[in-house]
């Protein structure tokens, strides 16, 4: 039987199938950081599951009887691999699983900033009658160009989308041939800056790794349109935040990010250089 610590939000309908394994379920989703490594220590469990709990070095070392590391998730940066392959501990995720949320998220984002929705809200609930504001300063979505940086399971659920939109999809990702993207109705790019040059609206989706994090940097912002849409939905470090920022001021671009490069690990009092300037969402 395997003790299993779940240190994260998880369904109760996963639970019960682990349960229905015979697992022996320990859940506990407000474990972070120090109470973590105590829990481990105390449980010693095999198989530990996380979302967004770090998982560092020292939980390794806490719990010796641990054997795999499962990210119910896409990516795996949360985890400490080295720590993990020093301890031969295997680690896990479940790339694809959350796609279509993903997707739906970052056209949320889209058309949120196509039509300043968050700001009309706000202005309304602050008594601010804005109807001219908000109508006059949408382009639209019909026939501008989406660009897509990375084209796994999120990028092809969000460039699918686009077709509802009538909106023609570029995209770089080394791994995904010429013919493949032909046959997803996608037009390839051989660099990020190529499909920045060319896309009324940008989006990231790829992981975090050494070749990814700051790609979206000075060269590229520096490539985009003016007044382009970007949106963020893959991880905080992938983007130059600085280099965004001065895209924003500068060049009117409009940021939908769902992720920043030093956002907490749970609820309270955050502040970010990007969050005080008009177009970020």
């Amino acid at each position: 039987m395997f003790r299993v610590l779940v240190a994260d939000k998880l369904p109760q309908s996963a639970l019960d199938r682990l349960d229905a394994m015979g697992c022996d379920v320990h859940f506990d989703a407000g474990l972070k950081e120090e109470s973590l490594k105590e829990a481990l220590k105390s449980l010693q469990p095999e198989v530990v599951v996380v979302r967004s709990t770090k998982v560092r070095h020292a939980h390794f070392e806490a719990a010796p009887s641990m054997s795999l590391v499962v990210r119910a998730g896409a990516g795996v940066n949360t985890i400490d691999l080295e720590g993990a392959s020093e301890r031969g501990v295997y680690v896990s995720n479940c790339p694809g699983k959350n796609a279509v949320a993903v997707a739906e998220l970052a056209w949320a984002h889209i058309l949120n900033a196509d039509r300043r929705v968050a700001d009309g809200v706000s202005d309304l609930r602050l008594g601010r009658w804005k109807k001219k504001v908000y109508s006059k300063g949408a382009k639209g979505l019909k026939g501008r160009i989406l660009g897509l940086v990375g084209l796994g399971a999120i990028g092809r659920a969000v460039a699918q989308r686009a077709q509802a939109f009538e909106m023609p999809v570029v995209a770089f990702d080394p791994g995904v041939g010429q013919e493949e993207m032909a046959a997803l109705g996608v037009e390839k790019k051989t660099s990020v800056e190529g499909v920045a040059a060319v896309s009324d609206v940008l989006s990231v989706h790829v992981g975090l790794n050494e070749h990814t994090r700051g790609l979206m940097g000075e060269t590229v912002f520096s490539a985009l349109k003016e007044g382009a849409i970007f949106v963020n939905t893959s991880r905080g470090p992938v983007v130059d935040e600085a280099a965004l920022g001065r895209a924003v001021t500068e060049k009117g671009v409009r940021a939908g990010l769902d992720v920043f490069c030093d956002e907490p690990a749970g609820d309270g009092d955050w502040s970010s250089d990007l969050l005080g300037l008009d177009g970020v969402y």
